[in-house]
């Protein structure tokens, strides 16, 4: 039948009839089910994190520590201000590791006289252990003598000092958990602060862009520029020594790479064809902002929060460590470091605890940044 363009289909083939046509699927052709139930962005990237397994230790290191600066200081017996200067400088003793030579309050006693051992003033009975050396200096008899440093200072024998205690007799376990507490809560608000200042800020910047986004971003350079130390001391002359003072100079300059962070999402985001038809469809701006593009920045920023928090436990340890730090008696890492690098070599007892402390919680940290980096990488999404 030939058909011509100008007139269109002949009638006869626009009224067919039903029995003209023949179905060509059959109900044996069926979409292949999901085996498994649909997994969302933040599920996945648990999943993934699972698998980590340096990270996964990392968090109970974190967790672990975390208790221990709540439970520890009420349940030691001691305040962390507590002082008695029968006890200063009492080397560490561990209840059931005192029986097989290791943390049992001893201690080596060098250069002393030998005749000065009979004294029972000054080394009363079962104060001396054993001695380590015998020698002779200018025809006088010498000795290194090991003593139990608890029993010498007349302290009970039920009497633990897990740590040792400090100069003053303040029991330094009670303390060390009492600082780590302070430190982290330093942290954790100056982080936050930072968090939302930063999102705010780079929100602004990367929206709006143009002449906004470059008079923001060059006054955040600016103050990146500023003496960070000249900024904690004057806000120390203002507000006096104290967490206030400490959080505020943390949070002076520390919103910047927050703010760089979440800038360059939104360039990256803002021209997406969602966010076009929401702009299209009169969203607001805020909505905008907060509901269609700052959800695709949560991955970066909570891996961005979670490394800064490490990064704020150096920093106020360090203020603290030059003498910038909270008012004493309150502890913390920092303190406790700058007290004891000045008897470093007769009690390293001192320094040795707070540096491993402060060690592992900035190493357990930042594996776990890691771990939740790659977690959070979209572009792993799916991955075993």
């Amino acid at each position: 039948m030939m058909i011509d363009k100008n007139k269109g289909l002949p009638e006869e083939i626009l009224n067919l009839p039903e029995s003209s046509f023949e179905m060509v699927q059959t109900d044996e052709i069926k979409d292949e089910k999901f085996k498994t139930k649909p997994i969302g962005f933040f599920k996945d990237a648990l999943l993934r994190l699972q698998h980590s397994k340096i990270s996964i230790i990392s968090f109970w290191i974190i967790l672990s520590i975390i208790i221990l600066a709540l439970i520890v200081p009420n349940i030691t017996g001691f305040t962390y201000t507590e002082q008695d200067l029968a006890k200063r400088n009492l080397p560490p003793k561990i209840p059931g590791l005192e029986n097989i030579g290791i943390a049992d309050g001893s201690r080596v006693l060098t250069n002393r006289k030998k005749d000065s051992l009979s004294d029972t003033n000054r080394y009363p009975e079962g104060s001396i252990i054993e001695i380590v050396r015998e020698y002779e200096s200018k025809g006088v008899a010498m000795v290194d003598v090991k003593v139990d440093a608890y029993a010498l200072a007349g302290i009970e024998d039920d009497v633990y000092h897990w740590f040792g205690t400090d100069y003053l007799g303040r029991d330094l376990m009670t303390r060390l958990f009492k600082g780590v507490r302070i430190s982290l809560i330093i942290a954790f608000f100056s982080v936050i602060t930072n968090v939302i200042i930063g999102v705010i800020y780079g929100s602004i910047c990367g929206y709006y862009g143009g002449k906004v986004d470059m008079f923001l971003t060059h006054f955040a350079e600016v103050l990146d520029g500023m003496p960070y130390i000249v900024i904690t001391i004057l806000f120390m002359i203002l507000l006096g020594s104290g967490m206030l003072s400490i959080i505020l100079a943390l949070c002076i300059t520390g919103w910047i790479g927050t703010a760089r962070l979440i800038r360059a999402q939104f360039y990256r985001f803002k021209g997406r064809e969602y966010v076009l038809a929401a702009r299209t469809l009169g969203v607001p701006d805020v909505k905008l902002i907060f509901r269609h593009i700052l959800p695709n920045c949560i991955g970066p920023l909570i891996t961005r929060a979670m490394i800064a928090i490490p990064g704020a436990i150096f920093s106020e340890s360090f203020l603290a460590y030059i003498g910038l730090g909270i008012k004493p008696p309150e502890p913390s890492i920092g303190i406790l470091l700058s007290d004891g690098q000045s008897v470093l070599l007769q009690y390293p007892y001192q320094t040795l605890f707070p540096a491993i402390l402060i060690s592992v919680l900035m190493i357990a940290f930042n594996l776990f940044s890691n771990g939740l980096r790659d977690a959070l990488d979209p572009t792993r999404r799916g991955e075993e």
